[in-house]
């Protein structure tokens, strides 16, 4: 099935995911917790630190509680890119739980050089309300030119500013490697033979991943380190890095309305077109 405007609104089958506290553990792990100073983030790294109950990442939404995305079979994932993700809590996340996901894909766009697929998933406690909303646009290489909407634009621009708060982190060199382990296995992040055929010399870092260590510097610095209040998330992914390399975080506040950008060594955005609501 090629891609089209006829895929919007097809639907995946509904899905039940559950997680424990131990995948939100290495989760946390994965996207650079405790990395630094194993001591300063053990209310996500440990489950048994007197005095400090174990909390959940709101990050780990995207891992924990996706739907299955219903994409034609026949796609060529090497030419697969990470193009946005969003999420939008409704509540705080439980330290291990269950939930009942169904994914739509609610746009398709031609951008010419290559198309965007984005959908959308639900997820809800069985029986109960809503606990998460999460979209996600992938990009296509070399699938564009189809004649479809080239999609909505966007007015987000980069405040002119001083940032409010700037966030330095190092990856480590095997961080992909401790990535996948929270389920995301495509091989264009661990095995030089793919990442070839899609274009890379070396296998680049999950952008998830670098979502989540951007989602810790927004929680530490803007939301006191609660996730209760951390809300919402949404960016765009422009670039990818390598393992091992260094990544800033430039954030500003006004009120709850939080605006960042993630850059890599040179400067370049990684992640930009960042917004976030904090209570």
């Amino acid at each position: 099935m090629p891609i089209d405007a006829s895929l919007v609104g097809r639907k995946s089958e509904p899905l039940t995911r559950s997680w424990t506290s131990d995948d939100a553990l290495l989760y946390a792990i994965a996207v650079g917790a405790g990395q630094e100073d194993p001591l300063s983030e053990l209310q996500f790294t440990t489950e048994n630190t007197a005095g400090t109950p174990q909390q959940v990442l709101p990050t780990f939404c995207n891992v924990a509680m996706g739907a299955g995305m219903a994409l034609p079979g026949d796609l060529d994932l090497t030419k697969m890119l990470h193009a946005e993700q969003a999420f939008e809590l409704f509540d705080t996340i439980p330290v291990a739980g269950e939930v009942e996901s169904t994914g739509e894909i609610v746009g398709v766009y031609d951008k010419g050089s290559g198309a965007i697929i984005a959908t959308e998933s639900v997820s809800r406690v069985p029986g109960g309300a809503p606990l998460a909303k999460i979209r996600t646009s992938l990009f296509f290489r070399g699938y564009g030119g189809f004649g479809g909407e080239r999609g909505p634009g966007t007015s987000w621009e980069r405040p002119t500013g001083k940032p409010d708060h700037v966030v330095t982190y190092t990856t480590r060199a095997d961080q992909a490697l401790l990535y996948r382990l929270t389920g995301d296995r495509n091989p264009l992040h661990t095995d030089p033979s793919f990442s070839g055929r899609g274009g890379f010399p070396r296998p680049i870092l999950h952008g998830m991943c670098t979502y989540g260590f951007t989602g810790r510097a927004l929680l530490h610095t803007v939301a006191g380190s609660e996730p209760k209040r951390f809300r919402a998330m949404s960016a765009r992914f422009t670039k990818p890095i390598l393992p091992g390399q260094t990544i800033t975080v430039s954030i500003w506040a006004d009120g709850t309305d939080v605006r960042f950008q993630t850059t890599d060594e040179s400067g370049a955005p990684v992640i930009d077109h960042g917004t976030a609501v904090i209570l």
